[in-house]
C-alpha cells in the first residue's frame, strides 16, 4: 500500500510521514519546491501544487489512500485526479470550525468547501477536525527568547490547545486501519486552559518565570488589523472572502477570546476513543517543544 501525503513539512503533515514510515508503509510525499524537503530518506518525495491539479496525475499514479492538506481552490481537480488514479480513500484535515457556530467564518468555509468537494467525489474519506493548534503558541517564541513580556489578546481566556502529534496519530490511523470511512472526528486537546496559564507552562518546561501583557479592547482590534493584514489580503484576492467581510473577520475573533472568558471549554473525547488514550495536555506540549523557546 502506498500513501501520499500533502503538506509534509507541516507541523501535522511531517508527524504523519513519521507515523506512516514506523510502520513500514511505502510513502510519497509532495511539495511545490521538493528539492527543498528534509524527510527520511525512505520517502519517495514529488512535485506537485495543491492549486495545480494537473500536477498531481503522476504523483497519484499508483497511491492508495491520500492525507490531504486543505486547498480548496483546486479541490474538485485533485479530486478527479485521484478518482482517476484508483485512489480509494482520503484523510482531510479539515478544521473545527465547520461544526462552529458561525458558518459564515472564513475558516469554516474554507474548509466546508474542500470537505464538500470530497464528499461529491464519490471516494471514501476521513475528516479530522482539530481546533486550535498548539503549535500557534509558537508565535510566543520571539518575545521569550528576547525575555520580553508575551502579549496575550485576552490573557484569561480558556482554550484548549491541540498537540500536532495527537491529530497526526488519529490521521494515520484513519490511513492505516479500517472503520474510519465517513468519520467526522473532532478533536481538542487534553485540558482547557487559560492562555496566561500557557505561557506559565511554557515557563516550567524551560525552568524560568514568564510574564504577559494582558491585552484587550481597542488595543486588540489595532493588532489583529495589522497581523491579518496579508492574509485578508490574499483572501479577498483569491475570492474566499468579499472586502467588505474583513471588519468582521477581525470583531468575530474578538468575540470568540471574550467568550472563552467564561470558563473552561468542553474537552472532546475523540482521541481517547480513536486512539485508546487520552489527548496530550498543553503541559506535554510544552516539554515537547522547550528547545523552540530557548536560545
Amino acid at each position: 500500500m502506498t500513501i501520499l501525503v500533502t503538506g509534509a513539512t507541516g507541523n501535522v503533515g511531517r508527524n504523519v510521514v513519521d507515523l506512516l514510515v514506523q510502520a513500514g508503509t511505502d510513502v510519497r510525499a509532495t511539495s511545490r519546491n521538493p528539492e527543498s524537503l528534509d524527510l527520511p530518506a525512505e520517502v519517495d518525495v514529488r512535485r506537485a501544487d495543491l492549486t495545480d491539479p494537473k500536477t498531481f496525475e503522476q504523483a497519484l499514479q499508483g497511491v492508495d489512500k491520500v492525507f490531504l492538506y486543505t486547498q480548496p481552490s483546486a479541490i474538485d481537480g485533485i479530486m478527479a485526479a485521484a478518482k482517476s488514479a484508483g485512489v480509494k480513500h482520503v484523510v482531510l484535515l479539515s478544521s473545527l470550525a465547520v461544526a462552529g457556530r458561525d458558518a459564515d467564518h472564513w475558516i469554516a468555509r474554507w474548509h466546508l468547501a474542500a470537505e464538500e468537494s470530497i464528499e461529491r467525489s464519490g471516494l471514501s474519506w476521513t475528516f479530522v477536525r482539530p481546533g486550535l493548534f498548539a503549535a500557534n503558541s509558537l508565535q510566543w517564541a520571539q518575545s521569550i527568547k528576547a525575555g520580553a513580556p508575551v502579549r496575550l489578546h485576552y490573557a484569561h481566556s480558556y482554550v484548549s490547545a491541540i498537540h500536532e502529534r495527537d491529530i497526526a496519530e488519529v490521521s494515520t490511523c484513519a490511513l492505516l486501519q479500517d472503520g474510519h470511512s465517513g468519520a467526522k472526528y473532532h478533536i481538542t486537546g487534553g485540558d482547557s486552559i487559560t492562555q496566561g496559564e500557557q505561557v506559565a507552562l511554557i515557563g516550567k518546561a524551560i525552568g524560568r518565570d514568564l510574564a504577559f501583557d494582558d491585552i484587550t479592547g481597542d488595543d486588540v482590534r489595532v493588532e489583529l488589523r495589522q497581523r491579518f493584514k496579508p492574509r485578508l489580503q490574499e483572501l479577498i484576492q483569491s475570492g474566499v472572502i468579499e472586502p467588505t467581510a474583513a471588519p468582521e473577520i477581525i470583531e468575530t475573533r474578538i468575540r470568540y477570546y471574550v467568550e472563552a472568558l467564561e470558563g473552561p471549554v468542553e474537552i472532546d473525547g475523540t482521541v481517547e476513543k480513536v486512539l485508546g488514550k487520552p489527548a496530550r495536555t498543553f503541559a506535554e506540549w510544552a516539554v515537547d517543544h522547550k528547545a523552540d523557546f530557548t536560545n
